[in-house]
């Protein structure tokens, strides 16, 4: 039975994901938005609304280690994983956007300002509301550059009228869809899991993360699919940027987080290494399958790493 809401709950995720997709580049062809500006923000904080349950719920339960793992294994697999999807099954990756120069800072400070909160080991509720401000500082830096970017050929919607009435329900259906059904993969996965043996340590870092990723995973390839690549690019960097400061801030406000650093030592390189390897691969603009292999490798000893632990 777990199989079968497994493959059912995939397939409402990649149909929400499509949806959200379609009508997500209508608001941005409605308003002239850049699209990496839609995906930055629209996109990236509702595809990450699944980690913030997951990591919510863990730290109301008091269950501080689950809540981080959740967020460093969703980091980590959403540059290893999904960018190297990106970057392996899309043509021709010509970003407009120049991501080394506006947003490789964006993508690194808060993982920075993570490792100095978790040095006296708790993320308190101050540091909580310090994270919160962090997204907030981000979102004001989008809005303010949107104002200099191009705006987006309007032609697109000339022989088919914008409507409200029509998207926003849309919109918000494409949302709960993929959030119901990477809740409920992430459910039936856990369960085919357990039926194996698996310990709940794996079930955290791999399979938690793995699940609550999925929504930027699918948001991302089908994106990338209809070459639609800064919106992919712009949801994996915002995605990050709100599991680091909102979904921890969120979960820190809840109940403080105690993080025994030793314990995540390697998962926190990990995430280092990768978010270091996003801005080498934005100052090169190494947007080719070179660089999604060289991600693969690094989800390789991650996730070799975590198996070896069991």
């Amino acid at each position: 039975m777990d199989f079968i809401i497994f493959i059912v709950a995939m397939g409402v995720l990649i149909w929400g994901a499509d949806l959200l997709i379609e009508q997500s580049e209508r608001i941005a062809l409605k308003f002239g938005i850049p699209e990496f500006i839609i995906g930055a923000t629209l996109i990236a904080l509702g595809t990450s609304l699944p980690e913030m349950a997951a990591s919510i719920a863990a730290s109301y339960n008091g269950q501080s280690e689950i809540a981080v793992a959740n967020v460093i294994g969703s980091n980590v697999l959403n540059i290893t994983l999904v960018l190297a999807t990106v970057f392996l099954i899309a043509r021709n990756i010509n970003p407009n956007r120049d991501f080394f120069a506006k947003d490789s800072t964006w993508a690194l400070v808060p993982v920075l300002v993570f490792i100095l909160m978790i040095i006296d080991g708790v993320i308190s509720r101050f540091d909580a509301i310090l994270l919160l401000l962090l997204m907030g500082a981000y979102l004001m830096f989008l809005l303010n550059d949107a104002k200099n970017m191009p705006k987006e050929d309007m032609s697109a919607l000339e022989d088919d009228h914008f409507s409200w009435v029509k998207t926003t329900p849309t919109l918000v259906a494409g949302l709960i869809l993929v959030i119901l059904g990477a809740h409920y993969t992430v459910e039936s996965a856990s369960s085919i899991a357990k039926s194996f043996g698996i310990s709940e340590w794996v079930i955290g870092i791999i399979m938690v993360s793995l699940g609550t990723s999925l929504p930027e995973l699918t948001v991302s390839i089908t994106a990338a699919m209809k070459g639609k690549v800064d919106m992919a690019i712009g949801n994996i960097i915002g995605s990050n940027m709100a599991n680091t400061t909102v979904v921890l801030g969120a979960a820190a406000l809840i109940n403080p987080l105690t993080v025994n650093a030793s314990s995540y030592l390697f998962d926190i390189a990990t995430m280092i290494v990768a978010t270091l390897l996003l801005v080498f691969i934005t100052a090169n603009k190494l947007y080719n399958k070179s660089a999604g292999v060289s991600l693969i490798i690094i989800l390789g000893l991650f996730l070799n790493n975590t198996l070896q632990s069991i």
